[in-house]
């Protein structure tokens, strides 16, 4: 995914999944280092026998059965609103062909997931006013010593958009604070197959706050190099990828 600042039409994102779908697969591999270093993340820190996994903006569903397979988890949830990007996914998968924001206190009624996983901003894809009640939903379908596992694009990420859009932001955020400030519109182009739609880029005060509220803690923080896929120590560095369990 790559921040563009204008384009002719913006799609809503799951117009915008549903026409990259063919070409998903290609895209993916421009960031490959990344998915997967992120994907190593979640692995290494999913609870020790846990049995199920939901997988919140699963697009082609491909990732959730590499974690799922590589962590020993037999029961795999893709929730997916794009009905062309699911129309590979594996057969053995359940699906919830619903967006995030559709997630309500009947939504999954007593079940509960010992690994949830959001992942590739897809958090950036969901509206201001929705995000919170997203992020609480996430927390009611954790099992109690359940782990969600968030990555998003981190808004003063020097390494992906360079040093003077940075300085920039900064300094637009320091004098004109709004959490609108982080819109931005994404745009992919592959051999002809490109469309553009919204998106949000996060502060770390922004995730913070979000976080707490939704009645979770942090209990890993980690910044990810964008292009190459390296940890970084610095989130200047990298994005933001997120260990979270339940508060309490």
């Amino acid at each position: 995914m790559k921040p563009n600042d204008s384009s002719d039409e913006v799609l809503d994102p799951v117009a915008a999944y549903d026409r990259i779908a063919p070409v998903f697969e290609e895209i993916s591999l421009r960031r490959e280092a990344y998915l997967r270093k992120i994907e190593e993340l979640v692995v290494a820190r999913v609870p020790a026998n846990s049995q199920s996994l939901l997988d919140v903006g699963a697009g082609d569903g491909r990732r959730a059965i590499r974690i799922a397979r590589e962590a020993g988890i037999h029961k795999t949830v893709l929730l997916e609103p794009s009905e062309k990007m699911l129309r590979g996914a594996d057969a053995r998968c359940e699906i919830w062909p619903i967006r995030a924001e559709a997630l309500n206190g009947t939504v999954g009624e007593g079940r509960s997931f010992d690994v949830i996983i959001c992942l590739w901003n897809v958090l950036g894809h969901i509206r201001l006013q929705d995000r919170l009640s997203v992020l609480r939903e996430l927390a009611r379908l954790l099992s109690q010593d359940g782990v969600l596992f968030v990555d998003v694009n981190y808004r003063y990420n020097m390494g992906a958009y360079g040093l003077w859009r940075t300085v920039g932001r900064m300094v637009y955020d320091r004098f004109a604070p709004a959490q609108s400030n982080g819109d931005v519109l994404v745009s992919w182009e592959l051999d002809g197959m490109g469309c553009t739609t919204y998106g949000h880029v996060f502060m770390q005060r922004e995730m913070e706050n979000l976080i707490a509220g939704a009645g979770l803690k942090i209990t890993g923080k980690i910044f990810v190099d964008y292009g190459s896929g390296e940890v970084r120590r610095r989130g200047l560095q990298g994005n933001l990828f997120y260990v979270l369990r339940r508060r309490g």
